[in-house]
C-alpha cells in the first residue's frame, strides 16, 4: 500500500531534515537548512529554510533570468547585496527578485544566525550569470553546464 502524503511538517521533522552545504566557488558560503516545499510534495514552488552563521555567506552573487526568488528574514542581521548596492537586512525584511532579476547575494554580518526562508520557481531551464565570476550557467532539468562569458560569441548572419 502507497504511504499518504503528508501535508504538515512537524518542527521535529525539519529539524531531523537540516543538512549542511555551501556554494563551491564560494570558500565563505555555509548554509544549514532544508527543502520544506519538497518536503510536502510542492514540485513548481520552491520554500526552503536557512540559517548562516556568524561571518558566512549565503550562496553567490547571482542572477536568474527564468526563476524569480524571494527572501524573508526571520532572525538575525545581515548584507544583502542587490545590483552592486549593499543593504542592512533583519527580522521581518522581504526581497524579492522577478525575472530577469539584478544581482543578488546575502551575507550574515551580525553574531548570530541569520535566519530566512527563501524561495521561487523550480522551472525545467534555468539561465543565472555569475557577475564576479564573469560566468553564465544553463540549466535543463538536472543537467548543468557553465560557460566563461568572455568566450560567448554573438550569434548573427542568418537571413529571415
Amino acid at each position: 500500500m502507497a504511504e499518504k502524503q503528508s501535508f504538515i511538517l512537524r518542527y521535529q521533522q525539519i529539524a531531523d531534515s537540516l543538512q549542511t552545504f555551501s556554494h563551491p566557488w564560494n570558500p565563505k558560503s555555509e548554509i544549514t537548512g532544508t527543502f520544506l516545499g519538497r518536503m510536502v510534495g510542492l514540485k513548481r514552488t520552491g520554500v526552503n529554510f536557512a540559517k548562516v552563521p556568524p561571518g558566512k555567506e549565503s550562496f553567490i552573487y547571482h542572477s536568474h533570468y527564468c526563476e524569480e526568488e524571494w527572501i524573508y528574514i526571520l532572525s538575525g542581521y545581515g548584507i544583502a547585496e542587490i545590483d552592486g548596492e549593499e543593504f542592512e537586512v533583519g527580522p521581518g525584511d522581504f526581497m524579492a527578485f522577478p525575472t530577469p532579476s539584478v544581482a543578488h547575494h546575502l551575507k550574515n554580518a551580525g553574531d548570530e544566525d541569520l535566519v530566512y526562508l527563501m524561495g521561487g520557481e523550480n522551472l525545467d531551464v534555468e539561465i543565472a550569470d555569475f557577475p564576479h565570476l564573469g560566468k553564465r550557467m544553463f540549466r535543463r532539468e538536472d543537467a548543468v553546464e557553465i560557460f566563461d562569458l568572455k568566450d560567448a560569441k554573438p550569434f548573427g548572419g542568418l537571413d529571415t
